[in-house]
């Protein structure tokens, strides 16, 4: 399942992806993947939480991102949780890309993991391949 936390730079979404996911390694009962663009939160985060860095992969567009995250869930079944920080940065400003990702993904997890992706823009600028995954 795909969940958007979405607004503007400044907003307080790294905040409540922050309190998320140390809310999720206290009742989860698999792994959880933090993924993020440099490491702005790592510290901020649970030991117990697996983090990558875009960087240190490559991952500099959406394709390479999804094939980062489906070679993760195949190779570990015990991920719940993955949680994104600022996917823009990673892949771009694209949002037709981007829903195609989010579509893509969908159909990866289904009900099998939960992936959670902060947004840098208003719910306004984003078409709606990418609105219907904001809950």
């Amino acid at each position: 399942m795909i969940k958007l936390i979405t607004g503007k730079k400044g907003t307080g979404k790294t905040k409540i992806l922050i309190e998320q996911i140390n809310d999720a390694v206290k009742s989860t009962n698999g792994n959880i993947v933090c993924i993020e663009k440099g490491d702005n939160i790592r510290r901020s985060i649970s030991f117990r939480v697996r983090w990558c860095d875009t960087e240190s992969f490559a991952i500099e567009n959406f394709d390479a991102f999804y094939g980062f995250v489906a070679g993760m869930l195949a190779g570990n079944f015990d991920i719940k949780d993955v949680f994104v920080d600022g996917i823009l940065k990673i892949g771009g400003r694209d949002y037709e890309a981007l829903g195609n990702l989010f579509e893509k993904l969908d159909k990866l997890t289904g009900d099998e993991a939960n992936v959670i992706f902060t947004v840098s823009a208003d719910n306004d600028e984003l078409p709606e391949s990418v609105k219907r995954f904001i809950k």
